[in-house]
């Protein structure tokens, strides 16, 4: 037989119904030549199949189709999950400067303002209460026709404000560190305290001394002299200062948190439009109506911005509840009562020292314009002016024809039960006025010790009782202020622990939660 192998082989590959696995092709190359089956060579049953080049671009088609749909899942999660990590970072660069700030003004600014403010009064009634011991205690060694209760009270008040001063400088000294102007401001005031401490304790002990009364009356105008000209402005001037770094870092404050609170919500809108954007696109792509992880991450969303802007507006209403409604009444408040006891100290002076009464009872004027401006008013005028303007504004609340630091703090009533308070104390200023006249007029008829007796008393019908009920009205309408200011802060602090955690709590659970929910969808393209 001389049929050879490759001829048998031919025939027995085309053989009909012969079943043979061809070799796959290599890329690019086509594919082994068969018989074409009847479904090939006619139409219908019998028509033609697609040549495998038309096959692979269609696959590839596919593929690219696939391709494309997973890259904009995953640009959708993205677009989810990128401004939840935006708005967490804003956010805890929000809560942490607030917590600064809120630290700064509860720890150290508040704090030394008030210890300043302290000074300032307590510098005041040292002066005062010298003297007082100075009236009160009689002829110079014998102590004859001393007024025992009051000279034993001025010299309690004497230590008293002597201890406070000297507290209110080592607190001011602490807290100056690091801020070389005021640390000077401090410095110089603690030197010249302890040359006017000398002064006053010469004059104390001058006046021990038989005839010693007219040497104790010129240390005691020597030390009320340097007084007036150094310890007192040196005092204003750290009210002033510490007041002002307070102001500097509320505005600040006050500023980031304008920003932060328009870049949080266009963070939050961003972040619940894309997550609804998503939750609606798969909807439509895959036929499915719910996603349920991406409905509770879109619930913890809006939970992350509501709490987020809660914790802003929180925040930034606290700070000008304690800055602008409370602290600055605060300050207004420390202040006037500086000068009542600056001009108490003014009724003292011009009792012990007749020579200088003109000056005195011209500053005694100055801080009672200081305290309920009157323009125009001198002492024969300014009690009537003082009642007629009250009853005016008691009538009409914007009649602003007085001026001064009442007139600042009417304009503030901010608290339940703070007009009344203030009301209360202009009222009570008002009597305290009225008994300087009384004093006045007292001396001018020659009953110097009547006069004595009425201003430095302790009897209810006394300037002195009476100027005690005006520094406690007084008092009552800065604590209503200051019981504000610390409620402020603790409201402040209070938002920053629990609208904090919470919105980045959920913000964490909105990643994870679109993360988990796009899980399934990710894992249908492997």
């Amino acid at each position: 037989m001389t049929i050879t192998a490759g001829t048998e082989q031919a025939e027995v590959a085309g053989a009909p119904g012969a079943l043979t696995e061809s070799p796959a092709p290599e890329a690019g190359e086509p594919g082994p030549l068969r018989p074409l089956t009847g479904e090939e060579r006619g139409g219908g049953s019998s028509g033609l199949r697609p040549p495998a080049a038309i096959v692979r671009a269609a696959r590839l088609i596919a593929d690219r189709y696939r391709a494309t749909l997973l890259g904009r899942l995953r640009l959708a999660r993205a677009a989810c999950v990128l401004p939840a990590a935006g708005l967490l970072i804003l956010l805890v660069v929000a809560a942490t400067g607030a917590d600064t700030s809120w630290g700064e003004t509860a720890q150290r600014d508040a704090p030394r303002t008030i210890s300043a403010t302290q000074l300032n009064l307590a510098l005041n009634d040292m002066d005062a209460q010298t003297a007082n011991i100075l009236l009160s205690s009689g002829d110079s060694g014998t102590g004859e026709g001393r007024f025992e209760e009051s000279y034993t009270k001025a010299n309690g008040f004497y230590r008293e404000a002597q201890e406070t001063i000297s507290r209110s400088l080592r607190t001011l000294a602490a807290s100056s560190e690091g801020d070389p102007a005021t640390e000077v401001v401090v410095v110089t005031l603690t030197d010249d305290f302890a040359h006017y401490q000398e002064l006053l304790g010469r004059a104390l002990e001058n006046d021990s001394h038989a005839g010693g009364k007219d040497a104790a009356r010129e240390d005691y105008r020597t030390a009320t002299d340097l007084l007036a000209a150094r310890l007192l402005p040196q005092a204003r001037k750290l009210v002033d200062a510490n007041n002002a770094v307070y102001e500097r870092r509320y505005a600040t404050a006050r500023s980031d948190l304008a920003v932060q609170r328009i870049a949080e919500a266009v963070i939050g809108v961003l972040l619940i439009a894309a997550l609804v954007l998503l939750q609606v696109r798969l909807a439509r792509r895959f036929h499915r109506v719910f996603n349920p992880g991406l409905i509770a991450a879109t619930l913890c969303g809006v939970v992350a911005v509501v709490s987020g802007a809660q914790l802003l507006t929180i925040t930034n209403d606290r700070m000008k509840v304690a800055r602008r409604d409370s602290f600055d009444s605060v300050i207004a408040l420390s202040r006037s009562k500086a000068i009542g006891y600056d001009a108490n100290a003014d009724e003292s002076r011009y009792l012990l020292d007749p020579d200088r009464r003109a000056a005195y009872e011209l500053s005694f004027l100055d801080k009672s314009q200081q305290l309920y401006g009157i323009p125009g008013a001198g002492l024969d005028t300014y009690d009537r002016k003082l009642d007629e303007l009250w009853a005016a504004y008691r009538k009409d609340r914007e009649d602003k024809r007085f001026t001064g630091e009442y007139r600042r703090e009417l304009d503030n009533i901010t608290f339940a039960g703070e007009r009344e308070a203030a009301e209360k104390t202009i009222e009570a200023y008002a009597v305290y006025q009225r008994d300087d006249r009384t004093m006045r007029r007292l001396v001018a008829e020659g009953k110097q010790r009547e006069a004595t007796v009425f201003c430095i008393g302790w009897a209810s019908d006394t300037s002195n009782a009476h100027f005690g009920g005006w520094m406690k009205a007084l008092d009552e309408v800065t604590a209503v202020n200051q019981r504000h200011f610390d409620l402020a802060v603790q409201e402040g602090r209070g938002a920053l622990n629990t609208r904090g955690p919470l919105a980045g709590a959920s913000l964490l659970l909105a990643a994870g939660l679109t993360v988990l929910g796009l899980r399934r969808r990710l894992a249908e393209f492997r």
